[in-house]
Parts: C-alpha cells; structure tokens; sequence
C-alpha cells in the first residue's frame, strides 16, 4: 500500500516535466568543497569562507555536468582593479587554456556582461566599471537560440543566434582574484 503515494508523485512530477514545467533551482556549489566541479587547463580555484576562489593562473573549472536549456544564477565579485574573468556556457572541453570559441559572459572590469565567442565581442555592453571587492549578481538564462544575462536584477541584453548545443558551465581564471558563491541551476526543458 505504501508503493501507490510513491508512483503516484513520480507519476505527477512527470505529468509536470511534459507540460513544460520546469525542475527546481538547485545548487551548484556547496560552500564546503569543489564537488560536482572538475579544473581544467590550469588556474588555481579552491574554497574558503564559503566561496569558490579563483587566485592566478589561466585555465578554468567546469561542471561535471553538461546543460542545453538552464537559468543559471551567480554572484561574483573582482578583488583587485582591473580584474578580468568570465562565465563560460555550454562550453567544450576542447582547447587549452580556454576551451576553443568558447561562448563567455564577460567579468571583465571594463566589459562586466559582454558576450563573447572566443574573443570576439558578439553582444557589446556599457555598463560601467564597477569597483573591485563589490558583490555583483548574474542571470543567464539559456532556452534554444536565446541567451539573456540580467545583472543585479536588471535585463542587460538579449541574444537570439545562441547555438542551441549542449555544453558545460565554467569559471575562468585568467591571473585575477574572484570569488563565486551562491550558484545554482535550474534545467528548463
């Protein structure tokens, strides 16, 4: 008797899956250890206080998973001027120290929110320079050809030529200090 609520919710929840509602947001980091992430090609990232950090080197940390369609929420912040980084979205494994042309959210100091393929500019921003040590809060959501970034709350742009693959969620460390800290995910179908 007790298997039927069981099948039941499993039964409901897919019901929900094929009407198009979404999963639930879940984290992708848990403030303790690196799990669930994999480093690459170099670049430092360890966790402390609570917050990944990134501390020199070149290279960048990936999901273990892949994702296609996901919002993805972030919050970040530069420790020193000039600081330079990025979020990477469904990017390969290929290339070294970066993946190849791969799709970035810039962090960059002077370009916080630009997209770019490789290092070309696809979606130029002004948004101004803000100081090092300031917590800024990313949404980058990922639904077929449309990426969209919200910054602290606010739609920075919209994308409609987004290559609709699957890849992984990465961290680049290019020779700045980062943190990272309340990241989580949630797959849309």
């Amino acid at each position: 008797m007790k298997k039927l609520p069981i099948i039941f919710l499993v039964a409901l929840a897919t019901m929900r899956l094929v009407a198009g509602e979404t999963l639930a947001s879940r984290p992708l980091f848990n403030g303790r250890d690196l799990a669930g992430w994999t480093p690459m090609s170099g670049g430092k990232f360890y966790v402390t206080n609570g917050v990944i950090r990134a501390e020199g080197g070149k290279g960048w940390l990936r999901t273990e998973q892949t994702f296609t369609n996901f919002v993805l929420e972030v919050e970040w912040r530069g420790l020193e001027t000039n600081y330079n980084s990025g979020i990477f979205v469904r990017a390969p494994l290929e290339g070294s120290p970066w993946a190849t042309n791969v799709w970035q959210v810039n962090l960059k100091q002077s370009a916080i929110g630009e997209l770019l393929e490789g290092s070309s500019k696809v979606v130029p921003v002004k948004a101004p320079a803000l100081p090092a040590g300031e917590w800024v809060k990313f949404r980058i959501e990922a639904r077929g050809r449309e990426l969209t970034l919200d910054v602290n709350g606010q739609r920075a742009w919209k994308f409609s030529e987004f290559p609709p693959t699957s890849g992984f969620l990465g961290l680049q460390a290019e020779g700045k200090t980062f943190e990272f800290r309340n990241l989580s995910v949630q797959t849309l179908p």
